[in-house]
C-alpha cells in the first residue's frame, strides 16, 4: 500500500513538474512575442515620432522639450525590454528599466504643468521657455538618477512605488484647474483649449489605469530567481498600451484631425446639456401655464359669486 502511495505521490509530482515547464515555455514564447513586437514597431515608431518632433514640433507650439525627453525615455525602455532576461538577474540593467519608467512619468507631469499653466497661468511662461525648460529637464534626470539608484542598490523597491505615486495629486489638479481656468481664459482659441483639455484627461488616464499598475508590479516580476509567469506578461502588455498613448499624446497636443473629434465630442456635450435646458424650460413653462389657468379659473368663480350677491340683493 505503501509503495503505490508513493508511486502516485511521484507521478502527481512529475505531471505538475511538466505542466510548470509548458507554462513557463508558452509564457516564454508570449513574452518573445512582445519583445519582437516591441523591436520591429514601437521602437521604430519611437524613432518616426522623435524625428517628427524636431521638425513639426514648433510650428504646432508643442512642448517640445518635454515630449522630446519623453520619447527618448520611452526608447530607453523598449531598448532595454529586450533584456528582459538579464533585468532580472542584472543589477545595472535594472536600474536602466526603472530609470527609464520613472523619467517617462515624470516628463508625462511637467507635460501637464506646462499645459495647465498655459490656460491657467499664461502670464508664467517660464515654464514653455527654452531655458526654464532645460532647467526641468535637468532636474528630473538627475533626480531620477539619483532615487532610483538609491533605491535598487540599497533593494528597497517600495521607494520606487512612492516615486511613481507622487505625480498622482499633480495630475488631477492640472485636470481640475484647467477646466476651472476654461471660462477666463479668453485669449486661447477654442480649439487650443479642446487640445488642451484632450492631452490632461489622457495623461490622467494613462497614468492611473496603465502606468501606475505597472510600476507597482515590477518589483514583483524583477525579483532575483523568480521563474516567469503571467505578470510579466501583463506588464509588458500594460507598457505597449502606454507607448501607444504616448504615441496618440502628440496628436492631442497638434493641429489636425483630432481637432474635428473634440469638436464633435464638445458639440455632442452641448447638445446634450441644450436639451436638458430646453426640457427644464418646458417643464417650467407648463407649470406657469397651470397655475394661471387655476388662476383664471378661481377668477371666474368668485365673479359668478358677487353677481349672485347681487341678484339677491
Amino acid at each position: 500500500m505503501g509503495f503505490f502511495l508513493f508511486v502516485f505521490l511521484f507521478f502527481v509530482q512529475s505531471q505538475s513538474k511538466i505542466l510548470s515547464e509548458l507554462q513557463h515555455t508558452k509564457m516564454r514564447e508570449m513574452r518573445n512575442v512582445l519583445i519582437w513586437i516591441l523591436i520591429c514597431i514601437f521602437l521604430s515608431m519611437t524613432v518616426l515620432f522623435f524625428w517628427c518632433v524636431r521638425r513639426e514640433g514648433q510650428r504646432y507650439q508643442v512642448p517640445v522639450i518635454y515630449y522630446t525627453n519623453l520619447i527618448i525615455c520611452v526608447l530607453i525602455h523598449h531598448s532595454m525590454t529586450f533584456f528582459w532576461e538579464i533585468i532580472m538577474h542584472d543589477i545595472i540593467a535594472c536600474f536602466f528599466y526603472y530609470f527609464a519608467v520613472t523619467a517617462s512619468l515624470y516628463f508625462k507631469s511637467c507635460i501637464a504643468l506646462e499645459r495647465y499653466c498655459f490656460i491657467a497661468c499664461p502670464l508664467l511662461d517660464c515654464l514653455r521657455q527654452t531655458k526654464g525648460s532645460v532647467l526641468v529637464c535637468v532636474l528630473v534626470w538627475t533626480f531620477c538618477i539619483v532615487s532610483v539608484a538609491l533605491a535598487i542598490f540599497l533593494n528597497e523597491f517600495v521607494r520606487l512605488i512612492i516615486y511613481a505615486a507622487l505625480p498622482a495629486p499633480l495630475f488631477i489638479f492640472c485636470l481640475a484647474g484647467t477646466l476651472k481656468a476654461l471660462p477666463a481664459a479668453t485669449s486661447v482659441p477654442t480649439e487650443e483649449k479642446r487640445r488642451t483639455v484632450g492631452t490632461l484627461v489622457l495623461l490622467l488616464l494613462n497614468y492611473f489605469l496603465i502606468n501606475l499598475p505597472a510600476v507597482i508590479l515590477l518589483p514583483v516580476s524583477l525579483r532575483p530567481r523568480r521563474p516567469e509567469t503571467a505578470t510579466d506578461f501583463i506588464i509588458m502588455i500594460f507598457f505597449l498600451l502606454s507607448s501607444l498613448l504616448d504615441f496618440i499624446l502628440f496628436a492631442f497636443m497638434c493641429k489636425g484631425p483630432i481637432d474635428r473629434l473634440l469638436a464633435r465630442l464638445c458639440c455632442c456635450s452641448m447638445e446634450s446639456n441644450n436639451t436638458g435646458d430646453v426640457t427644464d424650460v418646458s417643464t417650467d413653462r407648463s407649470d406657469h401655464v397651470v397655475r394661471d389657468e387655476g388662476k383664471e379659473e378661481t377668477g371666474s368663480h368668485d365673479g359668478e359669486d358677487e353677481e349672485e350677491l347681487l341678484s339677491v340683493r
